[in-house]
């Protein structure tokens, strides 16, 4: 019984599947020979790369006694909150 039923179900989808494939080429031939488009290039744009002025080197200034003591207790800090 199943496998009739299986072999039924196969014969029924080959010819569901030949039906599409007839339909679709009738469909193609109807239609008549393709005609494809010519590809148009465009051109491309070249954008113009705009000179930046060169900036001068800025001088590192250096710290006074107060702002290296700021840091050295930072530091200082840091080290002892970790151990």
């Amino acid at each position: 019984m199943l496998k009739s039923r299986r072999q039924n179900q196969k014969n029924k989808k080959l010819l569901e599947v030949e039906a599409k494939q007839a339909k679709r080429a009738a469909k193609l031939a109807a239609a008549g020979p393709v005609v494809k488009k010519e590809k148009v290039k465009k051109e491309k744009v070249v954008k113009e790369k705009v000179k930046t002025e060169a900036v001068a080197k800025v001088k590192k200034v250096k710290l006074t006694a107060e702002e290296l003591g700021k840091q050295e207790a930072k530091k200082a800090k840091e080290t002892t909150g970790k151990k």
